[in-house]
């Protein structure tokens, strides 16, 4: 069942242990948006899936991330949430992995849901092609006898 959270307030996120992120809710207008990054949309038509993946992650992150707690400089000092310490977040393989599998995957699910049937206009099946091949006809012989 789906369940819809008319609130849209953000929410806060546990990363990691130790870290969290206090996140827009994943809506079509921050899906679309993150499509439009420049980093998404220079990606060469020959991308892997593992860049695409990441490009599209770090560009959803940098729409979605408001706060966060629990991630420092190299001296452990807290630090602000910049478009670059997001993109450095998401290069840590944990973080990346935790961010795609609790936040991202909400919306590639739903998306995924509604591409797994053709179209189908008047049921289940009518958007399918038929495979098997058509009856042949055989004369119809008068009965002996």
């Amino acid at each position: 069942m789906l369940t819809l959270d008319l609130t849209n307030e953000p929410r806060w996120l546990d990363l990691l242990p130790g870290v969290r992120l206090k996140l827009r809710p994943l809506t079509t207008a921050l899906m679309v948006s993150a499509r439009a990054d420049p980093t998404v949309e220079v990606l060469p038509l020959d991308a892997t899936t593992e860049q695409l993946a990441l490009a599209m992650a770090k560009a959803v992150a940098r729409l979605a991330i408001l706060e966060w707690e629990g991630i420092g400089d190299s001296d452990g000092n807290p630090v602000g949430v910049t478009p670059e310490g997001i993109d450095a977040l998401l290069e840590i393989w944990p973080a990346f992995e935790a961010f795609q599998g609790v936040y991202v995957a909400k919306g590639l699910l739903l998306e995924q849901e509604k591409n797994v049937s053709p179209p189908s206009p008047t049921g289940l099946t009518a958007g399918a092609r038929a495979i098997a091949k058509p009856a042949k006809l055989r004369a119809r012989t008068a009965p002996q006898g």
